[in-house]
């Protein structure tokens, strides 16, 4: 004979589907917590990256979206950035693969550019 717990929709707990519910949205709440986290240290990395070459990181990313306005999270990362000599090495390709992991491929093509006239002008 079959048990009553064999039919999850016969569940006599009405709130078992709301728990169920309420777990998925903060997982969901979580993972978008972590990545946004994570976008402000790859709007970071950028920052830094610009000040360890002198160049400008908000003329870098008007080049990449011209058609945008100021960026919020790219001002409040230049509030943490530290003067070149304080800084840690930021690898080119740290970054390019950094930018393109968060879809940023418009600003990984103008930083690029950016690498390869630096490289060219040595």
């Amino acid at each position: 004979m079959r048990q009553h717990d064999d039919y999850p929709e016969f569940n006599d707990d009405p709130y078992a589907d709301r728990e169920s519910r309420n777990q998925r949205k903060e997982l969901e709440n979580q993972i978008v917590r972590n990545y946004q986290k994570d976008e402000q240290m790859m709007i970071l990395v950028f920052a830094q990256w610009c000040i360890n070459h002198e160049k400008d990181p908000y003329e870098l990313y008007k080049k990449a979206y011209p058609s945008q306005g100021e960026n919020a999270a790219l001002t409040q990362a230049m509030e943490l950035t530290v003067p070149k000599e304080e800084a840690g090495d930021i690898p080119d390709e740290t970054l390019l693969g950094v930018l393109s992991l968060y879809g940023n491929e418009d600003l990984a093509f103008v930083v690029a550019a950016e690498i390869a006239e630096r490289k060219r002008k040595k």
